[in-house]
């Protein structure tokens, strides 16, 4: 374990955009220590999981997970994030993470027929009820969403926890100890509009109303609160026990 009773995650940043925001805070609250990599401002990535780290989080970001020619360090991520599942050492993806995850294990990313953005509502599977992260949440809990591509195929192995009306793979696992999230537990309503007024066009041109998404965030923030604190809560007891081992 890190030094002293506290463990430490390296967080991959892919834009600046997309911070580590309430996954960070509430890794604080538990005693997680957050080191940030910072690849959109030329961080290098590393390929393996530095000593002294105990578990690894990959973030969100515009491009799509197979766009090396607009990220240059997206190689080094997806072997990053190979050899750290491979090790057994915590990983965490978060949407665009999530993808990296899919396409470094073997699955396939591809543009979505329906893009998501706003709050979805999740459908938990039976699966969830036994895993360390899924089972900590409420059926239909719902999350933010911004993606326009989807984790098309999983890698071989996977065991798929959640899904929702318009992507069939929301969540899923990886061994013991690695997870792919298609949505964004760590934003909040002023990250929801911040995004879409990065960006209004393809917002407006899916048929989105920013009014209503931003609303709907502000009224169910308490919701998403109480129920991703506990999740976030659960990876940071995942970190725990297997930099115990």
């Amino acid at each position: 374990m890190s030094a002293g009773s506290r463990v430490r995650l390296l967080v991959v940043r892919n834009d600046p955009t997309d911070p580590p925001a309430l996954l960070g805070a509430w890794w604080a609250e538990e005693g997680v220590d957050v080191v940030e990599l910072n690849a959109d401002e030329g961080d290098e990535v590393p390929v393996t999981l530095p000593d002294g780290i105990d578990g690894l989080v990959v973030l969100g970001g515009a491009m799509a997970a197979w766009e090396d020619h607009v990220a240059a360090w997206l190689p080094s991520e997806r072997a990053l994030v190979s050899s750290t599942v491979d090790a057994g050492i915590p990983v965490l993806g978060v949407c665009l993470g999530g993808q990296v995850m899919t396409l470094a294990c073997g699955g396939a990313v591809e543009r979505a027929e329906v893009a998501e953005i706003g709050l979805v509502e999740l459908t938990l599977l039976p699966e969830a009820k036994a895993d360390p992260l899924m089972s900590v949440l409420p059926q239909g809990v719902p999350v933010g969403q911004y993606h326009i591509d989807t984790m098309a195929v999983l890698p071989e192995g996977a065991v798929l926890l959640a899904s929702s009306a318009d992507c069939a793979h929301q969540a899923y696992r990886l061994g013991e100890r690695a997870w792919a999230l298609q949505f964004h537990p760590e934003i909040d309503a002023e990250i929801m509009a911040s995004w879409i007024d990065d960006d209004p066009e393809p917002v407006a041109a899916r048929g989105f109303d920013r009014d209503r998404i931003v609303a709907e965030f502000r009224v169910r923030e308490p919701e998403l609160v109480e129920a991703w604190r506990p999740f976030a809560r659960a990876f940071a007891d995942v970190v725990r026990a297997s930099a115990a081992r």
